[in-house]
């Protein structure tokens, strides 16, 4: 039976490598897939799923405002696919979370999702938030903060390398722009406003 699944991690930890790879042994094995990337992120160029280790292959957009569920029909109506993969799936909105259960219960298709599971105020992303209501199977792909420790948290940064407590949800960027850290090292970067956040005194 399908499923569907949310592949969650910090920045940087390798998951559209992963992602890459998983498609690629499905194409090995004459399978085809489906590849989905939010239409804001143009680091890698528009339509493409790119991993900083060199690997990128074409795929189709999603913008908040498209239902997933008709889109993924009318492409299941002109060729047969074995699985979805959407990238930057944070980025989906609840509702399309909600119409990829559809897909995989009603289609019989499985979909693969992969994101981030907060922002950088350690907040949960409202597609990350969805997904780990409805995903019928969840994994976290690790990766460490400079202490060692696993990351689980994210900070952004300016040009100087200045930490940013405030802004706007999403912002595109990479390594440039975001840090993953531990929990400790997180809140230690985001000290007083992490604190006021949560209605806490320091």
């Amino acid at each position: 039976m399908a499923k569907l699944y949310f592949n969650y991690s910090t920045m940087n930890a390798g998951k559209s490598a992963m992602l890459l790879q998983a498609s690629h042994n499905y194409r090995e094995n004459n399978m085809q897939t489906y590849l989905l990337t939010a239409d804001f992120d143009d680091r890698s160029g528009g339509g493409q799923i790119a991993s900083r280790i060199g690997i990128a292959a074409e795929a189709d957009t999603f913008a908040q405002e498209d239902d997933l569920f008709a889109r993924i029909e009318r492409v299941l109506a002109k060729q047969q696919i074995s699985a979805i993969f959407i990238d930057e799936a944070q980025f989906l909105t609840k509702t399309q979370v909600w119409q990829l259960t559809q897909v995989v219960d009603d289609l019989n298709v499985p979909v693969l999702c992969y994101g981030l599971r907060v922002d950088f105020r350690g907040e949960l992303f409202p597609g990350s938030a969805a997904l780990l209501a409805w995903a019928d199977e969840m994994r976290e792909v690790r990766t460490i903060c400079h202490c060692g420790k696993k990351a689980t948290m994210v900070v952004r940064q300016d040009e100087t390398g200045r930490i940013l407590t405030d802004g706007d949800q999403v912002q595109i960027g990479g390594n440039e722009s975001y840090v993953s850290l531990c929990r400790k090292h997180w809140r230690e970067a985001m000290k007083g406003s992490a604190a006021t956040a949560l209605g806490q005194d320091d």
